[in-house]
């Protein structure tokens, strides 16, 4: 017997589909809308490129008809505002004739935060509002840009067995194999922006982009660590702080080297790590990481937990996400 799909799982499924407008949407957020009627996906979307059309929209479209009396889940609340592009997607769905709706997380947004549920509920919808994790996890960016003013940042280290970068003499093409350098691509493709120190910068002249087949449009705006110079098309900043500035960056992937790791890791600005780990030992080489100014080893327990891990060839990929202080991983 086949067990029948809950809201969360509705909502997983949500915020999966999500994941295909990042980071296209930017300034908007991803946001997926699915409806179902009688157990059967009748219609479906996501932000697109720029922005619009919104997910509900499109999803709300391609039903028709056929959305009376459905459920729509969503995994950020319909916005509440209207703009010269089109109306609020609140509004839409509560003409549409939806008996329900699933919201995994409202929306911080001032013009919308409960608003959009609100008019749901007042043209006769029954409205959930789920704290769903996965749903967190996909808007993760758009989340911290709005509660904290600055991008999601990640931390990306492809490390030896030892935890080395790179041979004595900064020789470091490559530790890890295809397949994992073929993941950073993937994951470059997911962010806004990429970041090197300036050393790095200076002495390997990354190119920082996208290298697999249809996906070179996602290469990200580059962004050097320096208080030197950069070429044209590339930004800079002075310290890790100064990402704020980043106004139209939701996800930035930092890539290295180790002191420009250190000093976001210094600033806690790192919200998840991802490791790359290759199975060799290179013993007297360049450390991942410099010194961060941690002085106990109780200030390194528990900032961490496992969101990930899956071999890449012979590589072991792993990803961590912040604790808050019940223990669990936030966004």
């Amino acid at each position: 017997m086949i067990k029948p799909h809950s809201d969360s799982d509705w909502l997983d499924a949500a915020a999966r589909l999500s994941l295909r407008g990042r980071p296209l949407s930017a300034p908007n957020p991803s946001v997926a809308a699915i409806l179902v009627k009688d157990a059967r996906v009748i219609g479906r979307g996501w932000t697109q490129a720029g922005g619009r059309p919104h997910a509900e929209a499109l999803a709300l479209e391609q039903a028709g008809t056929a959305a009376q009396g459905a459920t729509a889940y969503v995994n950020l609340e319909p916005c509440a505002h209207t703009s010269d592009r089109g109306p609020a997607c609140a509004d839409l769905l509560a003409k549409s004739g939806i008996a329900r709706a699933v919201i995994g997380q409202l929306d911080p947004d001032p013009r919308t935060s409960g608003q959009g549920a609100q008019r749901l509920k007042a043209a006769g919808i029954s409205v959930e509002v789920l704290d769903h994790p996965a749903s967190r996890r996909a808007l993760a960016g758009y989340l911290t840009r709005q509660t904290k003013g600055r991008p999601h940042v990640t931390l990306k280290l492809g490390i030896s067995l030892d935890g080395k970068i790179a041979l004595a003499d900064g020789t470091s093409q490559w530790i890890t194999g295809e397949e994992a350098r073929a993941h950073v691509h993937s994951r470059r493709a997911m962010a806004d922006a990429i970041l090197v120190g300036g050393q790095t910068w200076r002495s390997d002249a990354p190119r920082l982009d996208v290298r697999l087949a249809g996906l070179e449009d996602r290469s990200p705006q580059r962004v050097v660590l320096t208080r030197g110079i950069a070429p044209d098309g590339v930004k800079i900043i002075n310290t890790p702080a100064q990402i704020s500035g980043l106004d139209s960056v939701q996800y930035l992937y930092v890539e290295g080297g180790a002191q420009t790791a250190a000093s976001f890791l210094s600033e806690d600005l790192i919200d998840r790590l991802e490791i790359y780990r290759a199975p060799i030992v290179i013993g007297n080489g360049l450390d991942c990481l410099g010194d961060f100014g941690l002085e106990t080893l109780s200030e390194a327990h528990g900032r961490w937990c496992l969101a990930e891990r899956r071999a890449l060839g012979s590589d072991l990929f792993e990803a961590y996400e912040r604790r808050n202080t019940q223990g669990t991983a936030r966004q």
